[in-house]
């Protein structure tokens, strides 16, 4: 089985409308700036400095590079060039490129082998620059040799991430079709990796215990694995990631698409963590899954994060993040004694520099970039709009030059406008993926009946314009414990609190905190203790700001009938609410109350119980 589309690159895909805002937001925010002020990248040993030299850098410029790209931001492309000019330089003549210092190559961790590659064929499909191909030629025809000749083994991260260095390889299989090489490493590389299927008993009972093999970013990252790995390797595709995520969603499931780890698997409480990284990387994942099998839940599981979970760990300036976020979040503060996660610190979801830990400082920047070059594909008939978002393709399609934008306030809306610019009459079709949860389908005004895809058939030249629409309704989903959640298409909803930003400033271990770069304690100051009245889910669109996800200016809100019950702290804490309410009786008769988008909601609570099944009262 071959891939059912191919990626365009950040050359011919640009971002519109807010989406467009959201790109800029972090231009100027935490992960367009961290090589001016943050040690670990401003100083790197990658670049000849004294500071961390394995996966930082490398995951920074992951995002920065096709973020720079699709802005088409001059300085940014400098800024990025910089790097990949004196990473390329300090390159061995064996091929070995990585900084190890003092470190043996025998103990040094060979995940950031695997992931420089990979970055650098991201840079490759922005810049085309021609030194990068070789580069990753000798990268890892180095690694095969070393590990052929059996003086290195993969272990820890590396061994857990195995299947992330066929990103490079796909990239040289295409262009050295005849190097026997290639294939082999293929071979070594699943043989000495991780076997995941074979683990997946041990994720069915989350333990307080810090492990590879539940660590929610190994996970996370290993969903793509038979997709990338199984035509180099001449195995049959199998659908190997849905199996291993219905146990994981079964057991470790959220109500925003992810899963509990911090930083290991957590069950599924909605008071427990999960890492951001693991969202950039199951989102990544689904990018790469869709793109592979063109199978539509790949896509749409893709858009539920993506609108959800990642704006909702990130500051609305972008200059914060948390480590974890939870779905049922009160405040944002450290906790006395023990943390009431699994592996993590009592800060691990305050929002700031490197709360906890690093790695999601530099990491997450890819989440929108990466979303954005995957608003469309190639198919072997045309072009397919894959996720509906504000953006702009300019290519070619079999000669003939094809711009097609699409104007949309997607997923706040569900209007559509595409426009087709061609130079000459093209057989092109452009397909359209409609989801699941889409009603009352419109083309143009005129009813159609596509469930799963609108496609349309060749273009005129000049310019053609499509008008889709089509109706969604709210909704409450069933979770554990007997609570619930509102969802509106792709947007999960939160009762949103009101919440102080507490900024501290400060220094720790040489690193620096300083506005804006600074961390912040999140206090809560209003009632969170509530429970569904009846399943009544009213939509009222509002104006879209210039902060797409923002709680004080929401772009959709669901009213609904809320009323007080008592819920509770989880035992030992004072501002994490218990697992579960303590009572389900209704306090008072409840009235309407505003639900927002849970990206804009900082602090929330999500999963609420319904404690009346009688006829819904009409917000």
């Amino acid at each position: 089985m071959s891939a059912a589309y191919s990626l365009f690159t950040a050359k011919e895909i640009k971002p519109r409308g807010w989406l467009a805002r959201q790109l800029k937001l972090q231009a100027e925010g935490q992960g367009g700036q961290l090589d001016k002020f943050w040690p670990d990248v401003k100083d790197s040993m990658w670049i000849g400095g004294d500071r961390e030299g394995w996966e930082r850098v490398p995951y920074w410029l992951d995002g920065f590079v096709p973020l720079a790209y699709l802005l088409d931001d001059e300085d940014m492309k400098t800024r990025a060039k910089r790097y990949i000019d004196k990473i390329l330089e300090f390159q061995r003549p064996d091929g070995w490129i990585c900084p190890n210092g003092d470190v043996p190559i025998e103990r040094y961790d060979h995940w950031a082998i695997l992931l420089i590659a990979k970055i650098l064929t991201v840079y490759y499909d922005c810049s085309g620059d021609e030194r990068i191909p070789s580069c990753i030629y000798r990268i890892m025809k180095n690694l095969y040799e070393l590990l052929s000749s059996e003086r290195i083994r993969l272990f820890d991260w590396g061994k857990h991430r195995w299947f992330e260095g066929f990103i490079a390889l796909n990239f040289l299989a295409k262009r050295y079709p005849d190097e026997a090489w290639i294939p082999a490493l293929a071979r070594l590389l699943k043989e000495q990796g991780t076997d995941y299927e074979a683990k997946a008993e041990l994720w069915k009972t989350p333990m307080y215990q810090w492990t590879q093999d539940t660590h929610i970013v190994n996970l996370t990252m290993m969903l793509k694995s038979e997709a990338v790995s199984c035509e180099l390797l001449g195995e049959e595709y199998t659908d190997l990631a849905e199996r291993l995520e219905r146990v994981l969603k079964k057991y470790n499931g959220t109500s925003f698409g992810g899963f509990t780890g911090d930083e290991c698997l957590g069950g599924l409480s909605p008071i427990r963590g999960t890492e951001l990284c693991s969202i950039v990387e199951q989102m990544y994942s689904y990018e790469l899954l869709y793109a592979y099998t063109g199978d539509k839940k790949w896509a749409e599981r893709l858009e539920k994060l993506a609108f959800n979970a990642l704006p909702a760990t990130i500051s609305d300036d972008m200059w914060t993040h948390q480590y974890v976020q939870m779905s049922n979040q009160i405040a944002c503060v450290p906790n006395h004694g023990r943390p009431p996660f699994g592996t993590n610190s009592t800060e691990a979801h305050v929002f700031g520099l490197e709360p906890h830990f690093g790695c999601c400082t530099a990491n997450h920047g890819q989440g929108w970039p990466k979303l954005t070059v995957s608003s469309f594909m190639k198919a072997e008939d045309g072009i397919v709009s894959a996720v509906p978002i504000p953006s702009e393709l300019k290519t070619e399609w079999r000669g003939v030059p094809v711009t097609v934008t699409l104007d949309t306030d997607y997923p706040f809306r569900h209007s559509f406008v595409y426009r087709v610019e061609a130079t000459a009459k093209t057989d092109m079709a452009l397909t359209i993926r409609i989801p699941s949860f889409a009603k009352n389908l419109t083309l143009n005004g005129h009813p159609v009946s596509a469930k799963e895809y609108l496609t349309v058939h060749g273009f005129e030249a000049g310019v053609s314009e499509l008008r889709v629409h089509y109706d969604v309704t709210p909704k409450l989903v069933a979770r554990p414990h007997r609570l619930y959640a509102a969802e509106y298409g792709s947007l999960l909803f939160a009762l949103p609190i009101e919440t102080e930003w507490v900024m501290k400033e400060y220094e720790k271990k040489g690193v620096e905190r300083k506005f804006p770069y600074c961390d912040y304690r999140l206090m809560g100051h209003s009632d969170w203790n509530v429970a569904f009245c009846d399943r009544a889910l009213t939509a009222e669109e509002r104006p879209i700001g210039e902060i797409p996800f923002s709680a004080k200016t929401p772009a959709v809100v669901l009213k609904t009938n809320l009323c007080h019950i008592d819920w509770g702290f989880e035992k030992g804490y004072d501002t994490v609410c218990a697992e579960a309410p303590t009572c389900r009786k209704p306090q008072d008769e409840g009235k309407t109350r505003e639900l927002i988008p849970y990206g804009g909601a900082k602090l929330r609570m999500t999963e609420i119980p319904l404690v009346r099944q009688g006829k819904s009262k009409k917000p």
